[in-house]
C-alpha cells in the first residue's frame, strides 16, 4: 500500500513531467543564397515558423538556434547549411534527436520575402510550400502559421463557407459533391477557389466560384431568382393531377360539326367533277341539243 505522502509524491512528478509528444520537429537555420541567413528578418521570421509548428497538436519543436549549436558542439559546421540535401538534413536531424527537420530558403528584396520550406523525414522530402511574407499574400495563405499547417497537417487547411439562402429546401454542391451544411449554415472546405452551385426546382441554379482563406470565414448570401411561371401557381395551390380540368374547344373543333361537314364536302365534290366531266368536249365529239354525237 501506498502512503499518502508517496501518492503525493508520485502525482507531483507526473504533474511536473510533459506529456510525451507524438512527433519532434527540428528547424534547421534559414539560408539565403545557399549560406546560413543570419539577418534581423529572417531570425524574427524564423521565431514566428517555430512558434507556429509548436502550436501544432501533439508537437516539440526543436529551435533552430539549438540545432546550430548541436551542430557546432559536433564539429560538423557543414550541418549548418544543407542547402536541401536530404543526407544533410536527416543526419541534422538525429543529431538533435528529430523524426521531421524543417528547412527553408529565403528571397525577395526588403519586407517583401519568399521563403521555399520543406519538410524531411527518414532521407524523403515529406512536402513543401512557399510563404509570401509581405503584402496580401500573407493574410491570404494563413502567414507562418498556414505554412505550418500546409507541411505537417494538410488535412487541416481549411477554411469555413458560410452560406445564406433566401429559399428554404435548396441543395448545396461543392465542386461537383452534395455537402451538408449545419444547423447554422456553415462548412469546411479545402483552402482555394471553389465552384459552389445551389439547386431548387422551382429557382434557376445560383452558381460561383467562393475563394476559401486557412482559417476564416467566407459569407456567401445566395439570392435565388425564381422561374417566371411555376405550374402550382396556375391554380394558387399545388396541382392535384387527378382532378385537372380541359376546357371544351370551340363549336367549330367538335366532332359532331366537323364530321358532317366532311361528308357534305365530298359528295358536293363528287358532283362538280362528275358534271364537268360529262359536258367536257374530247376529240370529235360534240354536244347537239342535249345529246352527245361522235
Amino acid at each position: 500500500m501506498l502512503t499518502v505522502r508517496a501518492a503525493c509524491v508520485i502525482a507531483v512528478v507526473a504533474a511536473a513531467t510533459p506529456a510525451r509528444a507524438d512527433r519532434v520537429v527540428a528547424i534547421a537555420p534559414l539560408s539565403a543564397l545557399g549560406a546560413e541567413d543570419t539577418s534581423a528578418g529572417t531570425r524574427k521570421l524564423t521565431g514566428q515558423i517555430e512558434a507556429a509548428i509548436a502550436a501544432l497538436p501533439g508537437t516539440t519543436v526543436v529551435r533552430a538556434a539549438q540545432v546550430a549549436d548541436a551542430a557546432k558542439k559536433a564539429k560538423k559546421p557543414q550541418l549548418r547549411a544543407c542547402d536541401g540535401d536530404a543526407a544533410c538534413l536527416t543526419e541534422l536531424a538525429t543529431l538533435v534527436g528529430a523524426q521531421i527537420i524543417i528547412s527553408g530558403e529565403v528571397g525577395g528584396l526588403g519586407e517583401s520575402k519568399v521563403v521555399y520550406l520543406a519538410a524531411t523525414q527518414s532521407g524523403k522530402e515529406l512536402r513543401a510550400t512557399t510563404m509570401a511574407v509581405g503584402g496580401t499574400r500573407d493574410d491570404a495563405s494563413g502567414g507562418p502559421r498556414g505554412a505550418a499547417v500546409r507541411l505537417l497537417d494538410p488535412d487541416s487547411y481549411r477554411g469555413t463557407l458560410h452560406f445564406v439562402i433566401d429559399v428554404a429546401g435548396a441543395t448545396v454542391y461543392i465542386n461537383g459533391a452534395k455537402v451538408a451544411l449545419t444547423a447554422a449554415g456553415d462548412t469546411l472546405q479545402a483552402v482555394g477557389a471553389q465552384a459552389v452551385r445551389v439547386t431548387h426546382p422551382e429557382y434557376h441554379d445560383f452558381v460561383r466560384f467562393i475563394d476559401v482563406e486557412y482559417g476564416k470565414t467566407t459569407d456567401v448570401a445566395v439570392g435565388m431568382q425564381q422561374y417566371p411561371i411555376v405550374e402550382r401557381d396556375l391554380a394558387g395551390k399545388p396541382v392535384n393531377r387527378d382532378k385537372i380540368e380541359y376546357l371544351d374547344p370551340p363549336l367549330w373543333r367538335r366532332w359532331y360539326v366537323v364530321g358532317p361537314a366532311a361528308v357534305g364536302l365530298t359528295i358536293v365534290t363528287a358532283v362538280i367533277v362528275a358534271y364537268a366531266t360529262h359536258n367536257f368536249p374530247d376529240g370529235n365529239c360534240h354536244v347537239i341539243g342535249g345529246s352527245k354525237s361522235c
